[in-house]
């Protein structure tokens, strides 16, 4: 037999279905889209789901992917075993009401035996325990002897996910040879040990569950097929695990070139050369599909597979960021059948290289308080790190636990891991609790759902603002409906429409569906399964009847400053990554007739004068009246130009693209002006942070931009009005009463100062002498933080050696300080340990530095108690 690569399996496998008339799809994201029931891809048939329901119309009956998946279930596993992994890929072929148990029974074997060259005496079929008909197949058809053909119950070999499709399945296991098995004499397929390996499993959707365990039969069965291509490849090669496999292989020994460790010598080295071969996979695969690292949600699984590959980076003994080259090897490994990665290769390598700075930064934080933790620790006699501490170390810093561990046992320390499991496990309920739980479809139930999933609609919107197209359906909002009538709110669907559906990025049109003397007002435009085009709104006069010919007019000057505002955005991309680099991708945007806002990839805010250059591009562009031009061509084609995809964007086998001279150039279905010079003009009012890595710009183009400057011209005649000047000397005028405020702010200060001397009288009379330092402790009225500063400072003059401590009175708060001269502190004093225990006792909290430490609080009445708690507490510290 022939050790195909994975590359090869992966190729040989989507040729072999498609000869059998299957339409080969791309890997879908690693985000689920429109499904809120799955935070990652974790299987072929996920992004499938509408298709099995028959919610959506599959583009083939015969359908074959290998799609990317992540599953991190058991992510503490991975390492440890050679089993575990979080990133696979997994070929399947599926059938929506086509070919059902024969077809896929036969071609399974056929690949796996005259394909791929799999001996097919090492292969053995299960059946779920009542599947007559496919123990059959296997028996009859294909020739498979009885006693090599399992029946198992309904954990094993029976598909289920609550109510909803279900059915048996048929799963093909591979005899590895008694090197791979337990020993036992009755060892056999469903041993646990790694001789028998599942290879593939048919699942036959042939069943509807009530939700009662009330099975009927389908009218239209599906066919789901599944089979790990590293699992394939661990066979066809004759490996022991996936890290063995060609591609993953060749990353597992770079790992260890960087570490100049030898894999399979030392299981602690081989657990981290693990983690770091399979983290880096996903990383790389994940960032490539717009995943940016954050703390929650997919960003957090990401970010903490990056900084668990970094952590082990750690234990291996490599030094400095090693992550990126990693990350240039999974590129090259996968390219084949992800092109993806290489085109996204700059952006993939500047997210790892900057969270990996990031993390080590976080690291020395993390043993700079874990340090401080130790000490607090050994002065109270403790030799164990509370579980709190310890989660607060992993959880606010990033610090991982078995790093915490090993420190302290270094030192005969140890850390309360149950109390820490508890603290995780408090985190992680919070976390399910608020992930919002869904159906299986993974999206909420609407009547939409009651459609039929092959009334299709075609958008005219780019030619046609106005157009004529029958009414297929109308509903309410709970049910579909003949009519709709004067008060109703509803939804048409039609044809034909000009109306653009909010997609994107862009807002949807507005405007009115008309017949005759009724009228429906549009309040949103959405597309719903399948594509379908809703129109949402109310009806003002009038009924809307099925069948009638409506005509849909849409607003034309909402629709023409929406498109300028569109186009702008795809200025404001090219200009970016002119001013910024390559790394600059689109990560969201939302344009409607008002404003832009446009999300992308950076890692620091912009500085005044790349602003100011950004701006200058996409003014010179827009005054340079570029024409706007569409082309419809195949994607591939489409990509060869350098026209841009968006993450996260569905894009079919011909796109749409949409050139602005030869300045920009991107895939895009929305509505966009003719001319660049339309626009007339474009400004950024802002740029702020909104994630991890993602910065943020709003700007406003045409008449959104005029209007901006109206409202800022009326606000600058206000302000002048009230600083009585004019506009022309308001600069002016700002900085004589900036000057004036500052001179009259001075002089306060210095009388409240002087008032509060005044009022202490002779501070030598309140000076005490506690052991060898002297001790002053007293209140004053109406003195703010900066006062009390400058009043602690003169009067640790006059004591000379020991501790001031000042209380003031701010109407319903009060201010403390401490402050301690250096031969006091050397005596045991310290002035920030001292206000963490008075501050309390006003009703706030605080602390410093040993010399210097200051609070709030809200009782003023406790001023006197605070005084006498501080005398002890510094007598406490002294003596």
């Amino acid at each position: 037999m022939k050790k195909y690569g994975v590359n090869e399996l992966r190729q040989m496998f989507l040729e072999y279905f498609e000869s059998k008339g299957h339409l080969a799809m791309k890997s879908f994201s690693l985000v689920p889209h429109n499904d809120k029931s799955l935070l990652l891809i974790n299987s072929g048939m996920a992004p499938l789901k509408p298709y099995f329901t028959g919610q959506e119309v599959p583009p083939s009956k015969r359908v074959v992917t290998c799609q990317k998946c992540i599953r991190t279930g058991d992510i503490e596993n991975v390492g440890k075993t050679a089993r575990h992994g979080t990133f696979f890929e997994m070929l399947g072929n599926f059938s929506f009401g086509d070919y059902f148990k024969e077809e896929s029974l036969a071609w399974t074997w056929e690949f796996l035996t005259e394909v791929v060259g799999l001996d097919g005496d090492r292969l053995y079929p299960s059946v779920y325990l009542d599947d007559d008909e496919a123990w059959e197949i296997w028996n009859k058809q294909i020739g498979i002897p009885a006693e090599k053909i399992f029946r198992f119950g309904k954990e094993d070999n029976f598909w289920e996910h609550g109510a909803g499709p279900c059915g048996p399945c048929s799963e093909v296991y591979y005899d590895r040879g008694e090197k791979y098995g337990c020993g036992k004499e009755d060892c056999t397929v469903g041993c646990d040990c790694d001789r028998y390996m599942e290879i593939w499993n048919n699942v036959f959707t042939q069943f509807e569950n009530d939700g009662n365990n009330n099975y009927t039969e389908l009218d239209q069965k599906n066919i789901d097929t599944g089979m790990g291509l590293e699992r394939l490849a661990c066979v066809v090669q004759d490996v022991d695990s996936m890290f063995d496999v060609d591609t993953i292989k060749a990353l597992r020994e770079a790992v260890s070139n960087l570490a100049d460790k030898e894999y399979g010598v030392d299981d602690a080295t081989d657990v981290s050369i693990r983690v770091i071969t399979d983290h880096i996979r996903s990383v790389t695969f994940m960032i490539s599909d717009g995943i940016m690292p954050s703390n929650e949600g997919r960003g957090y699984v990401l970010r903490r597979l990056l900084r668990r590959a970094c952590r082990h980076g750690r234990l291996l003994g490599i030094d400095g960021e090693f992550l990126v080259g990693l990350a240039d090897d999974v590129i090259k490994g996968s390219k084949d059948g992800y092109p993806e990665l290489e085109e996204k290769r700059a952006f993939i390598e500047k997210v790892v290289a900057q969270e990996e700075e990031k993390f080590n930064k976080t690291i020395d934080k993390g043993l700079n308080i874990l340090m401080e933790m130790e000490r607090e620790m050994v002065a109270a006699g403790k030799k164990v790190l509370s579980g709190e501490n310890a989660f607060k170390l992993y959880d606010t810093y990033g610090f991982p636990i078995d790093l915490t561990i090993e420190i302290l046992e270094e030192k005969g320390l140890r850390v309360d891991q149950e109390g820490f499991a508890e603290a995780m496990e408090a985190s992680k309920k919070i976390a399910r609790e608020s992930w919002k739980s869904t159906n299986y479809m993974g999206a909420d139930a609407t009547v939409y759902l009651e459609l039929d999933p092959k009334m299709e609609a075609s958008f005219v919107g780019y030619d046609h603002l106005e157009f004529d197209s029958e009414i297929l359906v109308l509903t309410t909002e709970e049910a579909l409906v003949e009519t709709l009538k004067e008060g109703q709110n509803g939804t048409i669907f039609v044809k034909e429409t000009p109306f653009y559906a909010t997609s994107g990025g862009q807002e949807a049109d507005r405007g009115v569906i008309t017949y005759g003397d009724s009228e429906f007002v549009i309040d949103d435009v959405i597309k719903v399964l399948g594509d379908k085009i809703a129109h949402i709104g109310h009806v003002t006069k009038g009924e809307f009847n099925v069948g009638e010919i409506a005509t849909l007019q849409v607003d034309k000057e909402r629709r023409e400053l929406t498109a300028r505002n569109h186009s702008t955005t795809h200025l404001l991309h090219k200009a970016l990554r002119m001013t910024l680099g390559d790394h600059v991708e689109q990560a969201g945007s939302f344009v409607d007739s008002e404003r832009l806002r446009f999300d992308f990839t950076h890692f620091e805010a912009m500085t005044k004068a790349e602003i100011k250059k950004v701006e200058e591009i996409v003014n010179r562009e827009i005054a340079a009246d570029l024409p706007v031009s569409v082309e419809l061509m195949p994607i591939e084609e489409a990509k060869k130009t350098g026209a841009a995809a968006l993450f996260g964007e569905k894009y079919g086998d011909v796109v749409r693209v949409v050139s602005m001279g030869n300045f920009s150039r991107e895939l895009c279905g929305g509505t966009h002006v003719k001319n660049t010079g339309s626009i007339m003009a474009f400004k950024i009012v802002s740029e702020t942070s909104v994630a991890a890595g993602v910065r943020r710009i709003e700007a406003i183009t045409s008449k959104g931009l005029f209007a901006y400057y109206n409202r800022l011209e009326n606000t600058l005649s206000e302000i002048a009005g009230k600083a009585k000047t004019t506009p022309d000397k308001l600069e002016e005028r700002v900085e004589n009463l900036l000057k004036e405020n500052k001179a009259l702010s001075s002089e306060v200060e210095s009388l409240k100062s002087k008032l509060a001397k005044d009022s202490m009288g002779d501070v030598s009379e309140k000076i005490e002498r506690i052991g060898d330092f002297a001790f002053i402790a007293t209140a004053v009225e109406g003195i703010d933080m900066n006062g009390l500063r400058d009043l602690g400072d003169q009067l640790k003059t006059k004591v000379g050696s020991g501790m001031v401590v000042l209380a003031s009175k701010n109407g319903d708060k009060v201010n403390l300080i401490a402050m301690a001269t250096d031969d006091a502190i050397k005596g045991g004093a310290h002035a920030g340990n001292l206000i963490k225990e008075v501050a309390p006792m006003v009703g706030g909290g605080g602390g410093g530095r040993p010399n210097m430490a200051q609070a709030g609080g809200k009782n003023p009445d406790k001023i006197s108690e605070a005084m006498a708690k501080a005398k002890e507490v510094f007598t406490a510290q002294v003596v």
